[in-house]
């Protein structure tokens, strides 16, 4: 297991310090011998931060690089043609969302960025649409930008696979079958979200910054980054925020707050947000892996210290992301 050097942060409250870079090729190893050598390390990685670089990851960097142009080719376009798209228009959270649209830091001012939200495409004939499940139905797709869904879809895929393979870890990481997680994955609620953030403005308004600290809601995030740092975690130890700077065709990894619920607490889901101090405009787009919308969210037991309670009540993916979404969208 290697490390990433971390950049110090121009901002007082940073500071530099270290996290992991795993290699999970292993994990598609033959040998058990070798698949749990890797899930040691990212079992380490989510008692520590729950956060960890990943390479050997298997998606080709030719279409990790044809996302990031194609989101900034979304985002460059006239505000109304955005607006064609608009998440407004989506009976399931998809499409764009401007700026300043998201508050994910309590009493700090609406996050510096502009977004677009991507799923899985139910049509309006699919039977959790017409069930009316959660965050469940069509994407929206831009009309003028030809090679856009064709891209994403395959971008899609590939990360599917990569978040069934980590799931598997971790699950080894926890002592239990690697299969432990195989119903949570079947049909699993997935976004993909571009980003884009401008730099960070000169005479911002106290707190401002391009997405204030929060944790994700779901099981696991993918993130890839263009060459730009602004991605920073906060370190409990040191009580400063650190520095995620991007490693070529890397994915930043961390966990969300339902692996948090699940091994109370055990591995952590860890605040972390961004300023984009970099003077450039910044691109990123977060995978989030949130399994399937009717499983059940209970502590696992081996989890348990002896004596210890659980601290969570059980909660479905459906009614966890229904909360979440309250919560940030109302402030």
């Amino acid at each position: 297991m290697a490390h990433a050097q971390l950049a110090p942060s121009p901002l007082e409250a940073s500071q530099a310090t270290t996290l992991p870079v795993i290699d999970i090729s292993g994990l598609r190893s033959a040998s058990l011998i070798e698949r749990t050598r890797v899930s040691q390390q990212i079992g380490q990685a989510c008692r520590d931060k729950g956060f960890f670089y990943v390479i050997g990851h298997g998606v080709p960097a030719a279409l990790q690089q044809q996302v990031i142009d194609q989101a900034a080719t979304l985002f460059a376009l006239p505000p109304e043609e955005k607006r064609k798209v608009d998440k407004s228009l989506s009976m399931a959270n998809r499409g764009y969302e401007p700026l300043r649209n998201q508050v994910l830091e309590a009493g700090a001012p609406p996050d510096v960025k502009e977004g677009f939200y991507i799923g899985q495409d139910k049509p309006l004939d699919h039977p959790d649409v017409l069930a009316g499940k959660f965050n469940q139905g069509p994407n929206l797709w831009p009309a003028d930008l030809p090679e856009f869904r064709q891209t994403m879809e395959a971008y899609q895929r590939e990360l599917e696979s990569v978040a069934r393979l980590l799931m598997q870890g971790v699950a080894l990481s926890l002592g239990l079958p690697e299969q432990h997680f195989a119903a949570f994955c079947e049909d699993a609620m997935t976004t993909l979200r571009l980003l884009h953030y401008p730099p960070q403005p000169t005479t911002a308004a106290p707190g401002e910054k391009g997405c204030g600290a929060h944790t994700d809601w779901g099981g696991l995030t993918l993130l890839l980054q263009d060459e730009n740092a602004g991605l920073q975690v906060w370190d409990q130890e040191r009580n400063g925020w650190i520095w995620a700077t991007p490693v070529p065709e890397a994915y930043v990894v961390n966990l969300g707050d339902l692996i948090a619920r699940w091994t109370n607490d055990l591995y952590k889901s860890t605040l972390h947000r961004v300023v984009n101090v970099s003077g450039n405009e910044r691109y990123s787009v977060p995978y989030f892996y949130s399994g399937n919308i009717a499983h059940e969210i209970a502590c696992i037991q081996a989890c348990l210290a002896p004596g210890e309670s659980p601290k969570y009540p059980v909660i479905s993916v459906e009614d966890h992301y229904k909360n979440m979404f309250r919560k940030t969208y109302s402030m």
